[in-house]
């Protein structure tokens, strides 16, 4: 599974195969219906530990509350797979990586805050 796939999971749970594509369109719409029901920012805030880090704003933090190694190795082919092929590291790309995920998050149905998108 992609570090991208492996974020999403972590936030909509079991609800996450909704948005890949399946043989039958019916059950496809009401599991996409059930998705876009999953507040992100309330899902992650229920996570333990999480008021000791700073997910809404560090890929690193976020990437910690879900459990995913936050290495730079990590970060950079989740970089890669949201089509940041000059992903460096620094303070820029981070922010940038974040965005990346919540936009990415907020395009498979999840309810996203404004101010954690672009």
């Amino acid at each position: 599974m992609s570090i991208f796939g492996k974020i999403k999971s972590a936030i909509f749970g079991g609800e996450a195969k909704a948005a890949e594509p399946a043989a039958e369109a019916a059950p496809v719409a009401a599991e996409r219906a059930a998705i876009s029901e999953v507040d992100v920012a309330a899902r992650l805030d229920s996570i333990p530990g999480s008021d000791k880090l700073n997910w809404r704003n560090s890929i690193v933090d976020l990437m910690k509350l879900v459990q995913i190694d936050a290495s730079y190795g990590n970060r950079k082919e989740l970089a890669q797979e949201l089509g940041n092929a000059d992903y460096s590291g620094s303070a820029e790309d981070n922010i940038l990586l974040h965005k990346q995920v919540m936009n990415q998050i907020a395009a498979a149905g999840g309810i996203v805050p404004a101010e954690l998108k672009d």
